[in-house]
């Protein structure tokens, strides 16, 4: 058996007393507020919100968008002085560390489970394997191409049974017909080499996430693959993406194809007009040889809707909660175009958003059927960078693969150690 310890440091170290987010106007209009990252998902929160409001018109509910990089700092920052919003969205690189340490409401009774996966269930879910929020979307990584690159190449567009030996094929014949990369393989995890290793038949944590993995042959085999993209002249190093992302370099035609959330997808065809028509979207291409497993995986994540454990309108924002993770509004937010619904069977709400571009975006719903959660444990605030740091020095040449991939061992192992021991 492993316990969990739990934190005792930072702003999280103490309890908090009581939530002063919402406030309640003399006519007895209740003002809550809801806080998110993520512009492009303003109008289907907004969308959500009114369709409560409609029929629960004393209540006010006001979204409000603050961009990831200080989200986390001022979510931290008002749990410690009590003032945390009433509703916020929370991700699982984060949501151990405020659940563990009684920081959120807990929603077992306001989440009708059968409607959600186990993944979607577990991502909402603290250490104790108690729902701390409600499932909000789900979403996997698919393989963005240029369909006029590959045409240039004469190469077939990707599909379900390429491998990795076709996206290399592909990838050298397009940098020798275009003088464009082919597959841009940065050091990014969940879009990156993750979903390489699980494809291998690897894994990046233990079974139990109490350790890393980084010795497990199938890991091993997909980390040397997907580092040893760089050496192709038709892969930028990370050098380059030091300056400009994956995403950057494909809508700006210099590269050929990279690894994307489906939450981006609409966003990009907004943003990048010129480009609709041009390029499209297909399944993560499989490790023809894996160590064990078929060689399919995607890594896949999802979001759920919190509160504060002491929020003074604990009632009434839980019922807000239940209604957003209904069918009615996990449909409105489908509808929106803002994420794939975690509720299952309303996919197509989100498909249908894209009927209106020449873009098939049905592969990132196919892929649920052999998605892999996005990897997470307690510890992982503490090691993400460390490990992130050592990938770079592989990279380099720094330090050789077999070195490097002890050292991201090490690093997982004693920042994990930290928060699990043996019970005595």
């Amino acid at each position: 058996m492993k316990k969990l310890h739990r934190l005792a440091a930072g702003a999280l170290a103490a309890l908090m007393a009581a939530g002063l987010a919402g406030c309640a106007p003399d006519d007895g209009t209740v003002n809550l507020t809801f806080q998110i990252w993520d512009v492009a998902q303003r109008d289907g929160m907004q969308a959500m919100c009114d369709a409560y409001t409609a029929q629960h018109p004393d209540v006010h509910i006001q979204v409000q968008v603050i961009n990831w990089d200080e989200y986390w700092t001022k979510l931290e920052a008002a749990t410690m002085s009590n003032k945390m919003p009433d509703i916020f969205w929370m991700h699982t690189n984060e949501i151990l560390k405020y659940a563990d340490n009684g920081k959120l409401a807990d929603c077992s009774d306001i989440v009708d489970t059968e409607h959600f996966s186990d993944i979607s269930l577990s991502n909402a879910s603290g250490s104790d394997g108690v729902l701390y929020g409600v499932p909000k979307d789900k979403d996997t990584v698919g393989l963005v191409y240029n369909k006029e690159m590959f045409d240039a190449a004469g190469v077939a567009y990707p599909d379900e049974t390429w491998t990795w030996d076709d996206l290399v094929d592909a990838s050298q014949k397009i940098y020798d017909a275009t003088g464009n990369y082919g597959y841009m393989a940065y050091a990014d995890d969940q879009l990156g080499y993750w979903n390489f290793v699980y494809q291998a038949g690897g894994s990046i944590l233990t079974a139990d996430k109490t350790r890393g993995n980084f010795l497990d042959p199938g890991t091993e085999k997909g980390m040397a693959f997907y580092i040893g993209l760089q050496k192709n002249d038709w892969c930028p190093d990370q050098t380059y993406f030091a300056e400009t992302s994956p995403g950057t370099a494909f809508f700006s035609e210099k590269g050929a194809m990279f690894l994307e959330g489906n939450w981006n997808i609409l966003s990009e065809l907004q943003n990048y007009p010129d480009m609709v028509g041009k390029w499209d979207v297909a399944v993560l291409p499989a490790c023809p040889d894996p160590v064990s497993g078929d060689g399919r995986a995607t890594i896949s994540n999802g979001l759920c809707y919190a509160t504060g454990a002491n929020n003074k309108h604990l009632d009434i924002v839980k019922d807000v909660l239940k209604f957003f993770g209904s069918e009615e509004g996990q449909r409105i937010q489908g509808e929106s175009g803002a994420a794939i619904p975690a509720y299952e069977g309303l996919e197509d709400t989100w498909v249908g958003v894209f009927d209106a571009y020449p873009i098939d975006v049905t592969c990132f719903v196919d892929m649920f059927d052999y998605c892999v959660q996005s990897v997470n444990n307690a510890a992982r605030p503490e090691w993400k960078t460390p490990v992130s740091d050592t990938l770079l020095k592989i990279y380099t040449g720094e330090l050789d693969l077999q070195t490097g991939l002890q050292q991201m061992q090490q690093e997982v192992d004693t920042a994990s150690a930290e928060y699990y021991e043996e019970d005595a």
